[in-house]
Formats: structure tokens, sequence, C-alpha cells
């Protein structure tokens, strides 16, 4: 569990012309980290950092953000909140105008809370405006008059204090309750070569503005992250969904790039890919069993068992209030190995049936379905007893693995019940279109064979022979 707490600690700062050097001594924000107790001795985390956050709202002048680490996480940013949405621009003032609008509408969707932004555009700054020809003109360089505001207020190391066992650092500053009045620039002195002190005020004057603490980048153009967590039942896909239709609706211009980062963008690739990786699996076993089978057809009856269980999965994952997420497809993938088997021993049976003693498709698969229903039952249970642990376990990282387990399980039983009725209903229709297929290819083949021959070619013939 990540706790972040995020204000801003000092608000005076100062910089010299058009250069923003913060005066600041403290972060802006702060996190705190807590170590969870065992699941069985504590609530829910998010029931936690929900009376948290309750307890810190009469705190003012701080903002405060709540997350719990993800077991696989994705990216090394660490942001307020959970998942990332990053906006890049090439003109820096357009990326800090656009901003806060995309905030102000991420806040008002109903599938976030915690809407959090690293923009830090409003920090108060002093800024000092030299003025070069009365500095010349009493003998200031501007080298020098920097050197005086770092002496005040960057904390410049002067000297070395050693003693017996230790050493101790000499920094020059102002007081530090003077430092955060913005008056102490009109007490400062700057000494010239010739050693006369000269004021600050008489060189320079000051204009208090606004002015970004910080500028974040990603790759090469300035950047701003927004963070968010999801609402509770709601899912990464449909915010992310959400985000992309809100977005939409600002009309935003084309300079400004908006896409997610970390966990959110991971998801989003992964639903590009993930199609065509099961898609390649699904391929490469229909070869593989063509090959054994050496059959076009009956490959396609072992994997019809696969859709039932997908849908026992998706079906076992909603009724326990879990997400789609890549630890559940990870177990439909191992679903595809699995769930085919109890096709494969009636298949396999009912094929050698066919084709060593002459059985009719109908007596093959009866047979293959009275012979092969005790092992398909006992290979089933092994798997579902031994993914058990991982779908009720409640030891250290359990939540992790509970989805695949879960998922595993409601495609075993879905898978089991359906494909014991459904494969040999499948088995008998595709090999009587088999047959039809192989009728339409024999007949066009046998009557071209038995056709008349042509007069002209057997005169030839005739006369060849006499």
């Amino acid at each position: 569990m990540v706790i972040a707490i995020c204000g801003v600690t000092r608000p005076f700062g100062i910089t010299r012309g058009q250069c923003a050097n913060s005066g600041t001594r403290m972060p802006p924000s702060s996190s705190i980290f807590g170590q969870l107790k065992p699941y069985d001795e504590r609530d829910r985390a998010w029931d936690i950092l929900g009376r948290i956050a309750r307890k810190v709202q009469s705190v003012v002048g701080a903002k405060f953000f709540t997350q719990i680490p993800q077991a696989i996480r994705i990216g090394g940013r660490l942001e307020a909140t959970q998942y990332q949405y990053t906006l890049t621009d090439t003109n820096i003032d357009e990326l800090n105008h656009w901003a806060p609008i995309i905030e102000a509408a991420m806040k008002k969707l109903p599938e976030l809370q915690q809407v959090a932004s690293d923009q830090q555009i409003a920090a108060p700054h002093v800024d000092v405006v030299v003025d070069r020809q009365d500095a010349e003109r009493l003998g200031l360089s501007e080298n020098l008059i920097d050197q005086t505001l770092y002496d005040a207020f960057g904390q410049r190391q002067v000297a070395t204090i050693y003693g017996a066992t230790d050493q101790n650092k000499v920094v020059l500053e102002v007081a530090p309750q003077l430092a955060r009045d913005p008056t102490i620039l009109q007490r400062l002195f700057i000494a010239t070569p010739n050693g006369v002190e000269v004021p600050l005020s008489a060189v320079a004057h000051y204009a208090q503005r606004l002015e970004p603490l910080t500028i974040s980048h990603q790759g090469v153009f300035p950047a701003v992250t927004l963070s968010f967590n999801l609402m509770p039942g709601v899912a990464l896909g449909q915010a992310v969904n959400a985000v992309d239709r809100m977005v939409a609706r600002l009309h935003a211009p084309l300079t400004l790039n908006a896409s997610f980062a970390g966990t959110a963008q991971a998801f989003r690739a992964s639903l590009s890919s993930m199609p065509l990786l099961l898609a390649a699996a699904i391929l490469v076993v229909y070869i593989v069993l063509g090959m054994l089978y050496e059959s076009y057809i009956h490959p396609v009856t072992i994997l019809s068992a696969l859709p039932a269980a997908g849908v026992g999965a998706l079906i076992m994952l909603w009724a326990c209030h879990y997400d789609l997420s890549v630890i559940a497809i990870i177990g439909i993938v191992l679903l595809i190995g699995i769930v085919k088997k109890n096709a494969i021993m009636m298949i396999d049976f009912a094929l050698s049936a066919q084709r060593s003693a002459g059985k009719s498709p109908q007596e093959a698969i009866h047979e293959a379905c009275l012979l092969r229903f005790r092992p398909i039952m006992m290979t089933t249970f092994a798997a579902l007893f031994g993914s058990l642990p991982i779908a009720l376990g409640q030891g250290a990282g359990s939540e992790l693995r509970q989805p695949m387990g879960i998922a595993f399980i409601g495609g075993l039983l879905v898978s089991q019940w359906l494909t014991l009725y459904t494969t040999p209903i499948v088995y008998l229709y595709l090999d009587r279109l088999a047959v039809w297929l192989d009728r339409s290819y024999r007949q066009p083949r046998l009557a071209e064979m038995l056709s008349p021959v042509p007069p002209s070619l057997g005169i030839e013939e005739r006369g060849g022979a006499e």
C-alpha cells in the first residue's frame, strides 16, 4: 500500500531574470509507505484506505492520494495514483493550457477517482530584473549579483570545521525566517570590488509572478502526467474507453499528444496483440492435430471444446468479481492445452475403430464415449483439484494468482459438462461433411474417367492396331 500526501511546502521562491531557480528547500510532495498485516487479520486494502482518507480530509493545505502497488508493475514512473495518462506538446504554453482542462474533465468521469497531476505551474516566484547600465556604472557585474543571491539563498558551503573524530560543514545563508519574506531583497547589499556596499534595490527591481516549479519531459518534449484510480467495480478497459471518448469531445489541438503510460499502456497493447496470439496458438494446434489424424475436418471437432472453456472462464471470473487481467488471460491460454484432451481421447479411439475395425461413425464414437469416460473424468478432476490451491489460497501474493485459478476452474467445469455431449455430435456431423466433400470431389473425377472415347482417338488406335 502506498499513501501519497501532496502539498506545496513553501510558497516563496526567487528567480533572477527568466531563470527559475526555486528557493524551495523541501519537495512539494511526500509519500508514506505502509505494510499491511496478513490477509486474515485485516479488512480489504481499499476499505483501509477509505478510512484513512476520511480522517485526513481535515488537513488544510494538503492533497491526499492513495494507491495499492500492483503485483506486476510496468514502468518506473511513480505517480500519486495508480494509472497514468501523459500529455506531451512541442509548445509548453499550449501544454500548460490544456492539461488543467483535461484534468478537470477527467475528474467528472464517473469511472475515475482521485485524479492527480504532476503539473506545477502555479509556484509564486519573485523575478529579479537587473538594470545592466546602472550595475555597470556602479562597478557591479551580473556574475557578482548572481553570486550574492546564491550566497543568500543557495546554501553555499564556505568552510569545514575539523574535530578530533568528525568534521562539520559551514554553510552560508540568510536566516531561515528571513528567507521566507520577499522583502528581504530590499535589505540585501552587494559588495563592490572597491569595498563599497550597494543595495540590490539600486540596480534591480522586483516582480512577483507565477512560474513552473518543475518541467517534466517525456523523450525530448515537455510532458504533464495525469494519474487516476478506478472507482470500485470499474474495469481498466472501461476507464480507458471513457478517457478516450472524453478527449475526443474536447477537440484538443493536433500538436497535443495524449497517451496512456505504465500499466494502462501495457493493457492497451495487450488488447491489440492478445487476439493475434490466441489465433496463432489455435492455428498451431490445428496444424499439429491435422498432421496427427491426417484430416482437415476432425481437428475442428477437437477445437470445438475451446469456446465452452472460454465462456466458462469468463462466467466464473464475473461471478467471483474479478477483472479479465493478464493473469486471468494466462489461465485461459492454459485451458487451450487442457480442455481439448477430452475430445482427443474420444476422437483418437473413434478414428482408430473406423479405420481398423471398419465400424460405422455412430458405433465408433459410441464405443469411444463408453470406454474413454473414466480416463476423461480422472484427468479432469486431477487438473481441477490441482488448481484449487491457486484459486483458494490466502497466503502472501495469493491475490495475484487467484484470477488464473478461478478462470481455469470455470473453464474446466463448463467444458467438461458440455464436451461430453457436444463432441460426439460434432464428430458425427463433421464426418458426414467429410463424406459429402469427398463424394463431391470424386464424382467429377469418376465421370471424367468414364467419359466415351473421342471418335478420332478410336480410329487412330484401331489403325495403329491393324
